[in-house]
């Protein structure tokens, strides 16, 4: 191999080596390469130095917070110049329409537009509509459209005045009176309501809403009310929201009154303990239903005369019987059954007429005691008694109604922290409580919450030992990530880091290899391009240093004759693998000059 390079045909005559253009030589190496490879090089340059300016303006770019969601409806000159004015920097967001500020003046540009009067604009027409000049032919129709429109423009703005709602519209159908009343038709109205994002309205506010709107127009119903968000969401459904409402107000109803009874064992047991020495929790079984009952009652045991009639009659006559005698005088008496006695005391008296004085048995005068007179026989006479009596018995009526939200039942839970005491030595010691120190506490917390046992109430009071320092307040220690200066210094640091890399990793390579990529052309082939080596062994020191490099589309280096045998061997093969078309050239220049 040592001979194959010495036979290297060598030039006749030294030529002076080709100055580079305008003394750069990466200019003579680029202006070697094919247009195709210049014209990349050129946009991978262009494109790295525009990301590294990129990068450079991202990493000093502030922090821009949202000063306003939009635009709309307001002035948006009015708006720059009070900005411009107080040398306040401001982007609008493209996409969005959002004004942006820096996140230092966000709080200066607020005031500095509430200070100027800018606010956001009410596209809605109210009442105002009907100040504007009519016509002299306005027609009864056009002042009720007007009419109608500015009470839709007031209703749609008091609407929007909710906290959740960004922008309401309100359509009123009110049909024309008719003096017939089966002619008649009631008034409906519909309201869509767009919300902020991520927010919604709760039923009360629906109701509220509804309530609102029928209110404000004569003879119209809440059933013929509808509501609907700006997604479709049918909000008016009178059921739902009647139920929903009930249940959220039985619900808050239940958490005011355990809040209540959870303040009074609070200030029963915090001078007692001290703060943050005990947990205390009360639930609350707390009865919605109504009920209404009517009773009425009877008492046997005490009759009572309600009314009473009595007739009491007698009838006496002076006349014998007359008239015709019955069936019962034509019969003939049946037997006697008296004593003879009474037959001859009844014989005697029948034989006396009425009105005639009564004889005894010896034919003497019957006298009266009373009156010294002598008794007369009896006239004939009737006599008759009647009675109605009406008893009440006692009787009680009774109608009860239960009132809503009665306490049914009540559990309380206390946990009470260890004793902790210091001594002299500034030692901490935990020590629980007694069974009697915890009776005490349960006794207290019966009294301030009104324990009833026969309606099933609870209240537990147990010593633990509380997890230490959980009742300290603890200082929360913000990371510094979370800082908002980080992430400006991450964004600088970031943008340094990817401009050395972009200059280390992708500049100085191309350019070094631009540079350095001719150095070494001290032989070049003038005529033909054949490159001729000398004796290797006859050259003097200072052409002994050289390095040889063959020309064509790309200059390959071998290394000199001074660097040894299996320097040039190892180039040679190298040569041969990475371009053995040149290879074969120079070998067959080489049998044309044996020739």
């Amino acid at each position: 191999m040592a001979d194959a390079v010495s036979n290297v045909p060598v030039q006749s005559g030294a030529v002076e080596a080709k100055k580079p253009l305008l003394g750069l030589s990466f200019l003579e190496n680029l202006s070697e390469m094919s247009m195709l490879r210049q014209i990349g090089l050129l946009v991978g340059l262009a494109a790295s130095v525009a990301i590294g300016f990129a990068v450079v303006l991202w990493s000093q770019q502030p922090d821009y917070r949202p000063l306003l969601g939009s635009l709309a409806g307001m002035d948006a000159n009015q708006v720059m110049e009070t900005l411009a004015a107080a040398d306040i920097a401001y982007t609008v967001e493209p996409n969005s329409g959002a004004l942006l500020v820096k996140a230092d003046d966000l709080a200066r540009a607020r005031l500095k537009l509430a200070g100027a009067g800018i606010a956001p604009a009410d596209s809605n027409i109210g009442f105002e509509i009907l100040d504007k000049e009519q016509g002299l032919g306005t027609s009864q129709f056009m002042e009720a459209t007007r009419y109608r429109r500015g009470l839709e423009g007031e209703l749609a703005r008091t609407v929007s005045s909710l906290n959740n709602v960004k922008g309401a519209r309100v359509h009123l159908a009110i049909p024309k009176s008719s003096v017939f009343v089966r002619d008649e038709r009631k008034p409906s109205a519909s309201v869509l309501v767009e919300l902020y994002p991520g927010r919604s309205l709760e039923p009360s506010q629906v109701m509220a809403i509804i309530n609102l709107v029928a209110t404000s127009v004569p003879e119209l119903s809440k059933s013929q009310i509808t509501v609907v968000d700006q997604k479709g969401n049918l909000l008016s459904d009178q059921q739902e929201l009647s139920e929903l409402t009930m249940a959220g107000k039985q619900f808050d109803y239940s958490r005011r009154m355990e809040g209540l009874y959870t303040q009074r064992v609070h200030n029963i047991l915090q001078p007692v303990l001290g703060s943050g020495r005990y947990k205390a929790e009360v639930s609350a079984d707390v009865d919605f239903s109504a009920v209404e009952s009517t009773s009425e009652t009877f008492n046997p045991d005490q009759p009572a005369l309600r009314s009473e009639q009595s007739v009491n009659e007698q009838r006496q006559s002076s006349l014998p019987p007359q008239g015709v005698p019955g069936a019962l005088s034509n019969q003939p008496p049946g037997p006697a059954s008296a004593p003879e006695q009474a037959r001859q005391q009844a014989a005697a008296a029948g034989a006396v007429a009425p009105g005639q004085p009564l004889l005894d048995a010896n034919g003497q005068q019957i006298m009266d005691p009373a009156t010294g007179q002598p008794m007369l026989a009896p006239y004939p006479s009737d006599k008759r008694e009647q009675a109605t009596r009406n008893y009440e018995l006692d009787r009680s009526i009774s109608y009860t109604k239960q009132q809503q939200g009665r306490l049914r039942r009540l559990s309380v839970a206390v946990v009470v922290d260890d004793q902790v005491m210091t001594n002299a030595a500034g030692e901490v010691t935990r020590t629980p409580w007694t069974a009697d120190d915890l009776a005490r506490f349960t006794r207290l917390v019966q009294d301030a919450v009104g324990f009833d046992a026969s309606r099933g109430d609870s209240v537990s009071v147990i010593n633990t030992a509380f997890v230490a320092d959980s009742f300290d307040d603890a200082v929360i220690d913000i990371p510094f990530y979370s800082q908002p200066w980080f992430w400006d210094v991450v964004k600088q640091v970031l943008g340094v880091l990817f401009i050395l890399v972009l200059v280390f990793g992708v500049l100085r390579p191309v350019l070094n290899n631009l540079t350095h990529a001719g150095k070494g052309k001290e032989l070049q082939n003038i005529g033909d391009g054949d490159v001729e080596l000398g004796d290797m062994d006859g050259v003097d020191g200072a052409l002994a240093n050289d390095r040889v490099s063959l020309s064509g589309p790309q200059n390959i280096m071998l290394p000199s004759p001074s660097e040894g045998y299996e320097a040039q061997l190892n180039a040679i093969k190298n040569l041969v693998a990475e371009d053995p078309g040149r290879v074969a050239q120079v070998v067959k220049e080489w049998i044309n000059a044996d020739e």
